[in-house]
């Protein structure tokens, strides 16, 4: 799973790397992000927008908005087979802005963090699902979720899952919505390669 990611970029360089025209939300880095905080996301309708979304995706059809706690992730494997995520998968997809996020390593009674970023350092764009949930009292909430699937020899050995990273030549084929071609869509969801990878430990970061 990805349960905690980090986005320290300045605005300007995001806005150039996603094409974002529009900054529609108010910008604030984190060297911690975590599920229900509200995060930086590029969505597009008919222009590249920067918006802000809450971790963990309440479905537009939810009764209680808790269960946004229980879906921070969605496996790429079983995206239409879940109700939840089946038609954000179709029409409301997202990249969630990320400098690197964190899987920890697991020693005896110790758990150490483990940092994984581009060896580029360059912000990337994870696969996102986003909904629009209505409150009782009428009010919308924006949230979203990260997709995860099969880790890449970098991380195998750390945990058995990783979020997808979404490579620059198919970031605009997963925000475009006009874009269902299921082939297109999973040649998306793949485990990014690990040659283009690093990982730190606390003590390099």
């Amino acid at each position: 799973m990805c349960g905690r990611f980090v986005l320290m970029s300045n605005l300007s360089d995001i806005e150039r790397k996603f094409n974002v025209q529009e900054v529609d939300c108010d910008y604030r880095p984190s060297s911690n992000v975590l599920p229900g905080q509200h995060i930086a996301a590029v969505v597009y309708d008919g222009i590249n927008r920067l918006v802000s979304f809450r971790w963990g995706l309440i479905p537009a059809w939810a009764k209680d908005p808790s269960i946004g706690s229980r879906l921070i992730n969605a496996r790429a494997e079983t995206l239409l087979e879940k109700p939840s995520f089946r038609n954000a998968f179709k029409k409301r997809r997202c990249l969630i802005v990320a400098d690197g996020f964190y899987e920890s390593l697991k020693r005896e009674k110790a758990k150490i963090p483990l940092y994984f970023r581009l060896k580029s350092g360059n912000p990337f764009g994870l696969a996102g699902l986003y909904e629009t949930w209505t409150s009782p009292e009428g009010n919308p909430v924006s949230t979203c979720t990260i997709i995860t699937t099969e880790p890449n020899d970098l991380i195998q050995p750390i945990h058995n899952r990783m979020p997808v990273i979404v490579p620059k030549t198919k970031e605009f084929l997963w925000i475009d919505p006009s874009v269902q071609s299921l082939n297109i869509l999973a040649s998306i969801l793949t485990p990014y390669p690990a040659g283009e990878m690093e990982v730190l430990t606390p003590h390099q970061r």
